[in-house]
């Protein structure tokens, strides 16, 4: 009988096929000897220099993950649902262990966290402010990404792992949202799954699933314990396309993935120091920026208990810099549009703890729906921090201005780095008198503005 497989596992499997779907291409190509060497086959590719750089990383990855020298890596997945939004990526539900060894799966065993955390000793108190939200006195595996740092949260989940007695020694930890299955349905196009109801589009096909799993199932006389075998007949339905699919469409699948790096909807730590320091310069880490000096934002939210609701808000950010004056002064705003206008199964009303990080030495000094502010430093930020609460229906824009330190003003320049999770923001910029708009995707870069 054929064994079936959760969503989380086919979460994965896209994931990673795809992520090394560029460097098993190159890597067959360049080890059979059809092409000299790794560096012709990805300069004589049709694309961006950024893009040909990711290529020749995604092939060092390839190397060392699927190497034939008889050496098991072990990897650490942590699955982040993005439809309830965390510092990190996204509330986790599951976590894998993957054991690869010459090239192919030796091992890979899928972890409930609600189990899993009843292993863990109840001894460390969760951060502020989720014993007053989630009502929890303890802090365990399934909110250890409470960090906006991925490395930071890498470490956390680790020792929670450890904590509940797991025996495995990690070679790399890998995060990955929901937001990588859009990416297939994007490359494949829409999909039917035979026995079910309906068309699965890269647009609906999450939301489509939620409720399937969780309601549709029962209106069809399927049993509770089999309601999620629609996610093995699914991956069946795309993988089969995917391969499929010609040279150039996996290589333009390739490049969706890569996106996805970009986005931070998958994120990596290798413990191979120089992998690691390849995957940071790459902007694959999921790392804070410690080490910028200049200004600096990163609005950062925390869905603590509205359910799923994150599917149905959305969010802008408006920037206002003032260089004028002595003291440079910022406004920030931060608008949420709650969609959904009735409780159910998956949303209500919104509650987060949005923090926003900002250059040390920034002065807060005016708010409006941000009434009772925290305050702290970490990564050479300073953040300011608060619950909000956004009602079904309603739209609401938190304000914060503050003073930003003096030396901002000589020769400005800004980075924002997003969130993991959260794409396609809009941005609105108005600094000195130049306005600038675009959707936040990926950590931007604005320089030399006077």
């Amino acid at each position: 009988m054929e064994k079936k497989r959760s969503l989380k596992f086919w979460i994965f499997f896209w994931s990673i096929s795809c992520l090394f779907l560029a460097g098993w291409f190159l890597y067959w190509n360049t080890h059979s000897g059809n092409i000299n060497t790794q560096e012709t086959l990805v300069d004589w590719l049709p694309i961006e220099d950024q893009q040909k750089g990711q290529l020749k990383l995604a092939l060092d990855l390839s190397d060392f993950i699927f190497g034939q020298d008889n050496v098991q890596r072990t990897f650490l997945v942590l699955f982040q649902n993005n439809m309830e939004i965390r510092p990190g990526g996204g509330f986790i539900g599951s976590f894998g262990i993957l054991k690869i060894l010459n090239g192919k799966v030796a091992d890979f065993q899928i972890h409930d966290t609600g189990n899993f955390d009843a292993r863990i000793p109840n001894t460390v108190a969760p951060p502020y402010p989720m014993a007053e939200t989630l009502h929890i006195k303890f802090w365990q595996l399934r909110d250890s990404n409470f960090s906006p740092d991925f490395l930071e949260n890498a470490k956390k989940a680790e020792e929670f792992y450890y904590m509940g007695q797991g025996g495995e020694t990690f070679d790399g930890i890998m995060g990955i949202t929901t937001n990588v299955l859009t990416s297939f349905l994007k490359a494949t196009g829409p999909v039917e799954i035979p026995g079910y109801p309906g068309t699965y589009k890269d647009e609906d096909a999450v939301l489509k699933l939620e409720y399937q799993v969780e309601k549709a199932y029962e209106q069809q006389g399927i049993q509770k314990g089999d309601r999620k075998s629609i996610m093995n007949d699914l991956g069946q339905v795309i993988m089969a396309k995917v391969f499929n699919l010609s040279q150039t469409q996996k290589l333009e699948l390739a490049q969706v993935i890569l996106e996805d790096l970009n986005r931070k909807d998958i994120q990596i730590f290798f413990r191979d120091p120089k992998l690691q320091e390849k995957v940071v310069a790459a902007g694959w880490a999921g790392q804070v920026d410690a080490d910028w000096k200049k200004d600096f934002l990163m609005p950062v939210d925390a869905n603590l208990g509205s359910f799923k609701s994150d599917y149905f808000i959305k969010r802008s950010f408006d920037y206002s810099v003032d260089l004028t004056g002595e003291i440079p002064k910022a406004v920030l705003k931060i608008t949420y549009q709650h969609n959904a206008t009735q409780k159910d199964w998956m949303t209500k009303e919104y509650l987060t703890y949005l923090r926003v990080y900002v250059p040390d030495g920034s002065w807060l000094v005016n708010t409006q729906n941000f009434e009772n502010p925290k305050f702290g430093n970490e990564f050479g930020k300073k953040y300011f921090g608060d619950m909000v609460y956004v009602k079904l229906g309603e739209t609401k824009t938190v304000i914060l201005e503050y003073n930003l330190p003096k030396e901002i003003k000589t020769d400005y320049d800004l980075k924002i780095q997003k969130q993991a999770g959260l794409n396609n923001i809009p941005v609105s910029l108005h600094i000195n008198g130049k306005d600038y708009k675009f959707d936040l995707n990926k950590d931007t870069v604005l320089n030399n503005i006077q």
